[in-house]
């Protein structure tokens, strides 16, 4: 009895200690918090002396011009506020980052020397500690270093395969070696997965043993490209592999784990990776990123919206894309967070992973939202430990259901193009906002919507030549000065053809160029952003971006005929716009089975259109310019297009299906779902 009494006590004092230990570390987080707010409000005092007089006269003025209100004051203050520290915050780390010239792969290389053994990466049951990623990348890096196989520094490799830990390290590892990665949309067939490795100048490309076959199948096209093909973690790639291929696996693990010794240094302003964006007009196009603007977007997203070292981050985004490969994994290299990779969104499966993984942070596709929201109610809705969320896409009609059936208490949304330097951010959940402008202050962040010309698309201007900066609750574009230095510099393209047409000249001042988001945003009384719309020939549908001229080229060789016009359609109770496409020629003797084939072979699953018209006449300008804006208001209401045959894709059966007004009822009220 005595022996069970000691027991007792001793468990007790343990509990006691341990849960003094666990008050005295939130204490201490607490302080740390507090001291950090006031080490970076007093920076903002005397650093920027001149920022706090300009938000005086500011208000002043903007009160004697009418502009700004006690009422508007009043509600933005403490959101801009908080803007400001954390763009305080962002500075001072790219002022650290680009003083120290460093890179991506450095700054990692020092986190993972403080966390050696800390979870990095995780994916499904594999545990990817720092330590580990390190070593990894280390072995590409020496693979690909210049000298070694046939590579030279600033050689371009692109990667194909699907999203996990892997993925990271080889880019990881090709910009150690000095080479520059390719991420493709692994979702891309044919002609379009050949337009994209030659957009960059690929001179290698590392394809996953599952895309083996897609490769194989484009080999004709690039006879000369060499294949290195990778496995998962703890899966043998075959013994025979088709010619032109080689196994890179093999070759990986007999290199050393250290880093290798390399003659050309890299720095902030080189290249890290491209990432394919429709750019808003024509094909795809490989947008740079270099060293600083990962940085740039990692940190930024980490700063306006507060994530932290010891969060685990839920990512079941692609990692070729911004969302999943830079504002996602970018928290884990540079800032030493536990991001949770997934090879497929799983609606059914998302809520226990966060379960599984104790993840307390989530990134979200505005589709993945209503996916989650049409689930059945399960118990494992609310058990999980997440506290906020961020990605953009997610509608206002939605946003309140989500969060109070999944008791997410944040929504981070935000806005932003991957080759743009205009981007805000939802700070303070307001609903439906992608972000915000200040209105005590507009000019401390460089970024304003502009009024378009109806007919042309193009910038409206004043008797001076300047762009018209847009009223609140007016429509307009969404442009960012660029600066040739710091967080506001453009890197556009690959193609230094295509930057052009993304800047105009004459916006925040005579002489300054600006860049033109194609996206049309429109902003009320107090500064908040809300996304309308996006101009050009691209839409966007399942979180992917389509090139309306790259879906016409592949259905023009399938059919052959003169006329093909594809376009975006809203489709009731879904994010984004899907496909459309209008054909000339006769119905009758058109074989929509051997379309729909061909489309499968040609396109990604979200280019596809899902509806189809056979068009009596086509519009046309003097030049033979296809007139889209008939057809777009139309869209695929059988009321409007009765003249022509018109048609549907039925998901169940897999084939195209005649498009009746009974049919055009069900999928208005959400019979037939997409």
């Amino acid at each position: 009895m005595r022996h069970s009494t000691d027991s007792t006590s001793t468990d007790s004092t343990s509990t006691d200690m341990t849960m003094d230990l666990a008050q005295s570390l939130k204490s201490h987080r607490i302080l740390q918090k507090c001291l950090l707010t006031v080490v970076l409000l007093s920076g903002a005092f005397f650093l920027h002396i001149r920022l706090v007089y300009a938000v005086v006269v500011s208000v002043i003025l903007n009160f004697a011009l009418g502009d700004l209100t006690l009422k508007v004051l009043w509600k933005t203050l403490p959101r801009d506020l908080r803007g400001a520290v954390g763009l305080l915050g962002l500075r001072c780390r790219m002022w650290r980052f680009l003083r120290q010239k460093s890179t991506v792969a450095e700054d990692f290389r020092r986190v993972a020397q403080r966390h050696p053994l800390k979870r990095a990466l995780l994916y499904e049951e594999q545990v990817w500690t720092f330590r580990d990623v390190d070593a990894y990348a280390n072995q590409v890096a020496h693979y690909f270093a210049a000298g070694r196989n046939g590579f030279s520094a600033g050689d371009t490799v692109a990667l194909f395969l699907m999203s996990r830990p892997e993925y990271v390290c080889l880019w990881l590892g090709l910009s150690r070696a000095g080479c520059v990665a390719s991420l493709v949309n692994f979702n891309l067939r044919g002609e379009a997965l050949v337009h994209s490795l030659i957009a960059c100048q690929a001179k290698a490309i590392v394809v996953g043993l599952e895309f083996l076959e897609v490769v194989v199948e484009i080999r004709a096209r690039l006879p000369f490209l060499p294949v290195l093909v990778v496995a998962e973690r703890g899966r043998a790639l075959p013994h025979s592999l088709p010619s032109g291929a080689t196994g890179l696996d093999d070759k990986l693990i007999k290199l050393p784990v250290e880093p290798p010794v390399i003659a050309t240094k890299t720095g902030p302003k080189d290249r890290l990776f491209y990432i394919y964006t429709s750019g808003t007009t024509g094909l795809p196009k490989a947008a740079v990123i270099t060293n600083t603007r990962f940085f740039y977007l990692a940190c930024g997203i980490k700063s306006m919206i507060r994530i932290f070292q010891d969060d685990v981050i839920y990512c079941t985004l692609p990692l070729y894309h911004t969302g999943g490969g830079i504002l996602g994994v970018g928290q884990c290299l540079l800032f030493g967070s536990t991001v949770v990779i997934r090879k497929k969104f799983s609606a059914s499966q998302f809520w226990l992973d966060c379960s599984k993984y104790n993840c307390t942070v989530a990134q979200y596709i505005g589709e993945m939202c209503r996916y989650l929201l049409v689930q059945k109610a399960s118990t494992s809705d609310k058990a999980h430990k997440l506290r906020l969320m961020f990605g953009n896409g997610l509608k206002s009609e939605i946003w309140t259901k989500f969060q109070e059936r999944f008791g997410v208490k944040q929504m981070g949304e935000f806005y932003g193009a991957t080759e743009g330097n205009a981007s805000v951010t939802n700070t303070d959940n307001t609903i439906g906002a992608v972000g915000f402008l200040s209105r005590i202050l507009p000019s401390v962040y460089p970024v304003m919507l502009i009024r378009l010309d109806s007919a042309t698309g193009e910038p409206l201007r004043d008797s001076k030549g300047m762009a018209i900066r847009c009223k609140p609750g007016e429509p307009g574009e969404l442009v960012g000065r660029i600066k040739s230095t710091g967080i506001h510099t453009f890197d556009g393209y690959s193609n230094k053809d295509a930057n052009s047409k993304k800047i105009t000249r004459d916006v925040f001042r005579k002489g300054d160029l600006a860049f033109l988001s194609g996206d049309i945003l429109v902003m009320d009384e107090y500064g908040y952003m809300f996304f309308r719309d996006r101009t050009g020939d691209t839409f966007r549908w399942r979180g992917e971006n389509v090139s309306t001229a790259q879906v016409e080229a592949a259905i023009s060789q399938i059919v052959g005929l003169e006329a093909v016009v594809v376009f975006g359609v809203e489709v009731p109770a879904c994010e984004g716009k899907a496909g459309m496409v209008c054909l000339t020629g006769n119905v009758a003797a058109f074989d929509l089975n051997k379309l729909n084939a061909e489309m499968k072979h040609s396109l990604p699953s979200y280019a596809r259109p899902l509806f189809l018209r056979f068009l009596t006449q086509v519009d046309q300008t003097g030049t033979f310019k296809l007139i889209k804006s008939r057809l777009k208001e139309e869209a695929f209401d059988p009321r409007k297009t009765s003249a022509d045959a018109l048609f549907y894709f039925d998901a169940q059966n897999d084939d195209y299906r005649p498009l009746t007004l009974d049919v055009f009822n069900q999928i208005a009220c959400g019979s037939i779902r997409y």
